[in-house]
């Protein structure tokens, strides 16, 4: 393997988790960073930073697809560079964690950028701003607006109970499905207990599991097949199996993180799942 290569299959994790976090698709931020693998490939210039040529390319890579399914206004950025943001040195990993596919669709590309790219990957504002080509300071801006909306969504999302809890839910599978461990362990609590929660589900030989690394063992690409759906009123998961619900995931969820997982697989319960 040449140094080229090495550097990008050393990279090649970190830059994944930035596109799937920019796109919300992790099949999509694949696709990206083998675009940005096959740019590198062809680049013939000697980089004195390659990891952060490699965020620049993914990044930019990103953000070509994000605009092309929502064009952004271009509008004033620049502020008073004297006066910053005292949140802009706030990192907010408990808010990334919680959702965050709900939150960043309400975000433009370019605050969807500024926001993921400082706050959850502690890339600075010059960086940021030579990516979106802005200004630092309009850089910080962006990721100060962002911030905004996403602690005005996170207060609606408190408020409305069954969204929060279905929002936390969807955020769980989505993480599971793309293997974005990173969020599945911000989701997950310390303690938190999967369980049989009825004779059926135990019968499949469920396992009680006390511990996030041991649940994330489990869940982690073992999700391929469950899908959002209700049981009864309560948002909650369900493996599908040739058309038919076979194991319901019923989560407690409390302060944002997941602290239950019960499996029930009784057939009354069964019964009452419905896809939502």
């Amino acid at each position: 393997m040449d140094e080229q290569t090495a550097a990008f299959e050393t990279e090649r994790p970190r830059l994944t988790r930035i596109a799937t976090r920019l796109l919300g698709d992790h099949a999509e931020a694949e696709d990206v960073v083998q675009n940005t693998w096959i740019r590198l490939a062809r680049n013939e210039t000697r980089l004195e930073n390659t990891p952060g040529w490699l965020t620049t390319v993914t990044t930019r890579l990103c953000l070509d697809r994000l605009r092309s399914k929502q064009p952004e206004l271009h509008e004033d950025l620049e502020v008073d560079d004297t006066a910053p943001d005292p949140a802009d040195d706030v990192l907010l990993a408990d808010t990334v964690g919680t959702a965050l596919q709900v939150v960043l669709d309400r975000l433009t590309p370019s605050e969807r950028v500024a926001f993921v790219l400082h706050d959850s990957f502690a890339v600075d504002f010059p960086t940021v701003a030579t990516i979106l080509d802005v200004s630092p300071v309009a850089a910080r801006k962006l990721a100060s607006r962002a911030r905004q909306k996403v602690a005005a969504g996170d207060s609606a999302a408190a408020a409305s109970g069954p969204t929060n809890h279905a929002a936390v839910v969807d955020a769980f599978l989505h993480a599971a499905k793309g293997g974005d461990l990173e969020t599945l362990l911000g989701l997950l609590a310390p303690d938190v207990v999967l369980q049989g929660a009825d004779a059926a589900a135990l019968a499949l030989g469920t396992q009680r599991l006390v511990g996030r690394e041991k649940v994330l063992d489990l869940v982690n690409g073992g999700m391929k097949t469950a899908f959002p759906v209700y049981v009864g009123d309560q948002p909650a998961l369900a493996w599908l199996h040739r058309g038919d619900y076979k194991v319901a995931f019923d989560l407690t969820i409390e302060d944002g993180v997941i602290r239950r997982i019960d499996l029930r697989a009784d057939p009354q319960v069964l019964a009452t799942v419905r896809k939502r």
